[in-house]
């Protein structure tokens, strides 16, 4: 992990293409919620950023690249956005799983009110957004 951002309702990490990044990501994010006072959705929320941040190491970091996790609080804390950015080509979507696969965006899709993908250059950003319950 590279650099890592906080804010009042901001928080950032920057992480290289290593499978230990996304132990980071959930440990971030778990350290966020807690601070935020978003323990009912912790564990929905956990495994979204799980799940993005595995896509993007698997699917959407080139060689030499990482990815930047960003959760960030608006609606005056009533809402989370959780951003993947990633530098890799093509639209993720939901699709069938295929043996141990393809369970990612259809576990996101189920469990975050919200979600989509975003364009950046280069790459894309998948998003997930939450409400406090």
């Amino acid at each position: 992990m590279d650099k890592t951002m906080q804010h009042e309702d901001l928080r950032e990490l920057f992480c290289r293409r290593e499978r230990r990044s996304v132990a980071a990501a959930r440990e971030l994010t778990r350290e966020a919620l807690s601070a935020w006072g978003w323990a009912s959705r912790a564990d929905d929320i956990t495994l979204c950023v799980s799940e993005l941040a595995t896509n993007a190491l698997v699917h959407g970091v080139p060689p030499g690249r990482g990815y930047l996790l960003r959760l960030w609080l608006y609606e005056q804390g009533a809402a989370l956005r959780v951003e993947v950015h990633d530098s890799g080509d093509g639209r993720p979507g939901v699709r069938e799983p295929d043996g141990e696969s393809g369970r990612g965006l259809l576990l996101v899709d189920a469990l975050a009110d919200t979600w989509g993908v975003g364009q950046r250059d280069p790459g894309k950003v998948v998003w997930c957004a939450f409400t406090l319950r």
